[in-house]
């Protein structure tokens, strides 16, 4: 079998709306030209690992030898002999595989793959412009997208794939362990720091040493033997995310930190609570961030939607601003529109055409 990375965010895919920068790992098998793919965000070995491993456990059964183009996640190309990296020698063994790489300035060696890529971008564009979309709502959908083409460009190779499936050696009991641990101490604003990006938790834990498993596209937080967040791993250095749900506790315990707080902007989940803090900042200025992070409360614990249609319904009225600056006013409100019964969609058949005939025949006629 042979693999390689290719860019893929060049197909002008987007995610909601926003553009969607990201690679395919393509593994393929070399006799019977099956393929699969993982969607990934870096030639790093952390793709490498999770791609492989996917496609493995995909088909079923372990080939003889995986054989890859020079990515410096397999290869260590400052050496004279370009040896394997360590890591990569690791999962070799793990599934038992013999390593090859193409030789510098010949990729020729890997022409079957290359045309494989080839085609395989042609025929996602392709089924791209007849969805008429590039744009999915969520990675998931994307994801399942690609899936349904893979099936579809392997339906014809099944013959051959089966001849090859009797030469393929058991899989190992278990994947290999593709998570990079790291021990962080979660700091006094309830932020764990893992490989130079910050991420909230929940402030119960702040002061506390959390294990976090970082995915190539996700970071599990554990403690105390039990994993308590998983979280959208984040791209580059120097960023961060905050979800107010972890923090509102601190924050209502401690309200004067809220002014000063310095991710701020993440605690105004939509525009409408925006809108609702800067009416609080007119009509009671003193007490602004107190009553606002009391909604915000109530958004973390029953729910954010809810809170963002009664903020939505308030803010038109002078006397619904006013429900928003009280806090047992709010309530109140808040409990109606739990009662209020759902709008019903009405049902009205077509009218047969055929019984104003009978009608007309009934009454003789139009006069």
């Amino acid at each position: 079998m042979r693999v390689r990375f290719y860019p893929s965010d060049r197909g002008g895919i987007t995610i909601a709306g926003q553009p969607f920068a990201h690679m395919l790992y393509h593994f393929v098998l070399t006799y019977s030209n099956w393929e699969t793919g993982t969607i990934c965000h870096s030639e790093s070995f952390a793709s490498l690992r999770e791609g492989l491993q996917d496609a493995l456990w995909e088909l079923g059964g372990v080939p003889l030898l995986h054989r890859t183009d020079r990515m410096t996640a397999a290869v260590n190309n400052l050496t004279e002999q370009a040896d394997f990296q360590k890591s990569y020698e690791s999962l070799l063994r793990h599934y038992g595989l013999e390593g090859r790489k193409i030789q510098t300035g010949q990729p020729n060696e890997n022409g079957d793959v290359e045309q494989r890529h080839y085609r395989f971008q042609r025929a996602l564009n392709q089924t791209l412009l007849l969805r008429g979309s590039r744009d999915f709502d969520s990675k998931d959908e994307y994801r399942a997208f690609l899936n349904n083409l893979f099936e579809q460009l392997n339906s014809g190779r099944m013959q051959k794939l089966h001849e090859e499936l009797d030469q393929l050696r058991p899989l190992p009991d278990r994947r290999m362990e593709s998570a990079k641990r790291v021990r962080a101490r979660v700091n006094s604003g309830s932020l764990v720091v893992v490989e130079r990006n910050s991420y909230s938790v929940n402030s119960r834990l702040i002061g506390e040493v959390v294990e976090a498993r970082v995915f190539p596209d996700r970071l599990d937080v554990w403690y105390g033997g039990q994993k308590v967040e998983q979280l959208p791993r984040l791209r580059g250095r120097a960023n961060y995310r905050i979800d107010y749900r972890h923090i509102i506790d601190w924050l209502v315990r401690k309200p004067g930190a809220f002014a000063s707080y310095r991710y701020r902007e993440h605690l105004f989940p939509s525009s409408r609570f925006r809108m609702a803090y800067g009416l609080l900042q007119e009509v009671m200025p003193r007490h602004c961030d107190r009553r606002y992070l009391q909604i915000l409360e109530v958004a973390a614990k029953q729910g954010e939607a809810q809170v963002d249609d009664a903020l939505r319904l308030l803010l038109r009225t002078e006397r619904g601003k006013e429900t928003i600056a009280d806090q047992d006013l709010f309530a109140q409100f808040l409990r109606r529109c739990e009662l209020a019964p759902e709008i019903t969609d009405v049902s009205i058949p077509d009218v047969a055409l055929a019984s104003f005939d009978q009608l007309l025949s009934l009454s003789g006629g139009v006069q």
